[in-house]
């Protein structure tokens, strides 16, 4: 049984840096593709940065440049690096992973079957 777990939020401030980490205590297969969201309140989930497991990665625009997606394939785990963050970064974060492995990896929730339950990132300005 997949189980996401999330962990590295906190509160910095603006211009600090965060870790985030994900591992999967439970799957026994690879996933394809791994990515990251986030919720802020009163707006839609959105995607951040997603990596297919050949190592492809995809940005949205906003976190180009300050944020870095990476994978550990061996363990299932999957790392955001934040840095110079910004108070619009503020949000729940969540790990999302599918079985399928697209060339290019989608930002759209809907392509991701499991996810984790959320660790929350607060950036103070």
């Amino acid at each position: 049984q997949v189980q996401l777990v999330e962990s590295g939020g906190g509160a910095v401030q603006s211009g600090g840096s965060l870790r985030l980490s994900c591992v999967d205590s439970g799957h026994a297969d690879t996933f394809g593709t791994m990515a990251w969201f986030r919720q802020a309140p009163g707006k839609k989930r959105e995607g951040v940065a997603c990596i297919n497991k050949d190592g492809v990665a995809r940005y949205r625009d906003s976190v180009k440049g300050r944020f870095t997606i990476s994978q550990d394939n061996a363990e299932n785990r999957l790392f955001l690096q934040m840095d110079s963050l910004e108070p619009d970064d503020t949000a729940m974060y969540y790990c999302a992973a599918a079985s399928r492995k697209w060339i290019l990896p989608s930002l759209l929730s809907e392509e991701y079957t499991y996810w984790g339950q959320g660790t929350q990132v607060t950036v103070s300005s």
